[in-house]
């Protein structure tokens, strides 16, 4: 059983998040955030599917006023993500938001961020300082407000994890020195709704970085590799890397950074999570990856079932193995299987034989099965 972190409950809307909560799977918005109607569609097709937290971009005030109508059309809490402008975010609080993305020390003049956190403050929603290797301080000058200038900071000749460093500060130092110092401008302010990020798109570097930090702080942590990649290389980089983290305690609500549908990205969150029991949703597809044994095509099977499994809501685990000698003991965790053979396949609920079918209803047979391991969990819920 993985012994998680102890971190401290802040409330995203109604959605805790550190402690004992579950841990949340999040997503952004990809619309324009000014188009109201494109941006609560897509929020409406991220609830349909188990998101639990949103976050639409605010670039300008004009996306920032049309937040209040998308807060009241959506279920699921609202995080505006904002960056340099002070104005932005408190429009935001106005419109309605459950907190923000926002780093204190973006933001020029100290007043300013005062401000930000009185309003908070005063609507008890969190903020979340994101530390990104894109965007960090230049070295040297960490705790200096705003108005400094990246690209030309010094950074990328930081040693990362692995490199020989010579007794000098590495990329990690530099993060977790920024979290430190912008969790601090906060802490200074007596606000504590807090949660961070530190994120690379290099694994071990983003890894290193939440560890360090880990416990320093109390706060509960937003998992994530920034700029992953697209669909299949991206959830494999955010795999290995939220995976490592979370097996080891850390992590509290997670987003898998996709250059996909938003969709994509719930989807692979929840798979991450299933995959070490951390959260239960949807069905679990355990399929062989074939070999010379198998007498029919377990790939297009496994798809298939696959296909139809997406479309229940059940937490239900389905097996699809090749072959019928093997297969019932390798998936005899799983609530309802089939392990097809020459014209035929067998029928198991937790390794054990419970009728053969024709090849030729193996698919009927197999949901139908499902459906009926689905009914009565129900019944006994």
């Amino acid at each position: 059983m993985i012994r998680r972190r102890v971190s401290k409950t802040i409330y995203v809307g109604d959605v805790p998040v550190g402690g004992e909560s579950p841990i949340t799977v999040q997503s952004m918005t990809k619309t324009d955030t000014r188009d109201v109607k494109a941006t609560v569609n897509q929020i409406r097709e991220l609830e349909d599917i188990g998101c639990d937290i949103i976050r639409p971009a605010v670039p300008d005030m004009e996306a920032a006023l049309a937040l209040k109508e998308i807060v009241k059309r959506v279920r699921i809490p609202v995080i505006a993500d904002i960056h340099f402008h002070y104005q932005l975010a408190l429009e935001a609080i106005e419109a309605g938001v459950d907190g923000l993305r926002l780093n204190p020390g973006n933001i020029r003049d100290r007043e300013k961020v005062e401000l930000v956190v009185k309003a908070a403050k005063q609507r008890e929603i969190p903020i979340r300082i994101g530390v990104n290797f894109g965007s960090l301080p230049p070295v040297g000058q960490i705790g200096k407000f705003g108005g400094l200038r990246r690209h030309t900071d010094g950074v990328n000749k930081l040693a990362k994890v692995g490199e020989i460093t010579d007794g000098q500060p590495t990329v990690v130092d530099h993060m977790v020195a920024t979290a430190l110092w912008e969790i601090g401008i906060l802490e200074d302010m007596d606000f504590d709704l807090i949660k961070i990020s530190l994120k690379a798109f290099d694994v071990p570097t983003t890894v290193e970085a939440y560890r360090k930090l880990a416990y320093m702080v109390p706060y509960p942590m937003h998992l994530g590799i920034t700029e992953a990649g697209t669909s299949k290389a991206g959830s494999i980089r955010s795999a290995v890397g939220l995976g490592y983290l979370l097996y080891e305690g850390i992590g509290d609500t997670i987003r898998v950074s996709l250059s996909a549908d938003s969709k994509e990205e719930i989807v692979a969150g929840y798979e991450i999570l299933k995959s070490l029991n951390l959260r239960e949703k949807g069905t679990t597809l355990v399929a062989c990856p074939s070999c010379g044994r198998a007498d029919i095509d377990v790939i297009k099977l496994a798809n298939t079932v696959d296909t139809l499994l997406q479309e229940k809501s059940y937490n239900v685990k389905v097996a699809v193995m090749g072959c019928e000698v093997n297969g019932p003991g390798e998936a005899k965790d799983a609530d309802i299987g089939i392990a097809a053979g020459v014209g035929r396949a067998v029928i198991f609920r937790k390794g054990e034989k419970t009728r053969v079918v024709e090849e030729s209803e193996m698919l009927a047979a197999l949901m139908e099965e499902v459906e009926k391991v689905a009914l009565s969990q129900s019944e006994t819920a």
